[in-house]
């Protein structure tokens, strides 16, 4: 079972003005250093707090390319929990699971004409190498059982519920339309069911 290793308060958010409390784990069934930030008054875990499982995207979340909506899905939950309380579990899975270089290695395929996907197999990858099992620990080690969950991907829906958490709510992250991320925004549609719509 994983434990939380330590809490430390911090402010977050663009002003780096948003208190938010960061936590670090032990036990995971990974190596990985997965993190989670909890936004909102200790009263708001003890209800039914908004969660959103975000896995690491240095392109978006840090860079803000242009190929991805990862950025300003991550800014959405900031600003959604900042008003209501919640919880960002922040997985370090970048590129679906595949890493950092191979993840560039697939934009370049996209850039030849592969979507998203396809430029995975291509590279010897699945679809999607993500295991969300471990949002499951970190959950669980917060206290938190029931949730609403922020996110388009079922998948991660999925994944809680069968770890055994209640998921009483799924709530769709906006579209976030860019020049270079519509074909990319598509696949997400077509190949993973993602439920978005664009307009």
């Amino acid at each position: 079972m994983a434990e939380i290793r330590t809490r430390i308060s911090l402010k977050i958010g663009p002003n780096s003005d948003i208190p938010a409390e960061m936590v670090s784990f032990r036990d995971l069934i990974s190596d990985k250093e997965h993190v989670a930030l909890v936004l909102g008054q200790a009263d708001t875990l003890q209800k039914v707090p908004l969660v959103r499982i975000h896995s690491e995207c240095l392109t978006g979340d840090v860079f803000h390319s242009s190929r991805c909506d990862c950025g300003e899905q991550l800014d959405e939950a900031i600003a959604l929990m900042a008003a209501e309380g919640g919880v960002i579990i922040y997985l370090r899975q970048e590129g679906r699971g595949i890493g950092l270089y191979n993840k560039i290695d697939a934009y370049k395929l996209q850039s030849e004409g592969m979507n998203t996907y396809q430029a995975n197999n291509h590279l010897g990858f699945g679809d999607d190498l993500r295991d969300f099992t471990e949002a499951g620990q970190m959950l669980e080690a917060l206290n938190i059982h029931h949730l609403k969950l922020l996110t388009n991907n079922d998948l991660k829906v999925k994944a809680l519920t069968d770890y055994g958490l209640k998921v009483a709510e799924v709530i769709s992250t906006s579209t976030f339309i860019k020049e270079d991320n519509v074909d990319y925004l598509k696949a997400k549609i077509s190949d993973a069911g993602h439920k978005l719509t664009l307009d």
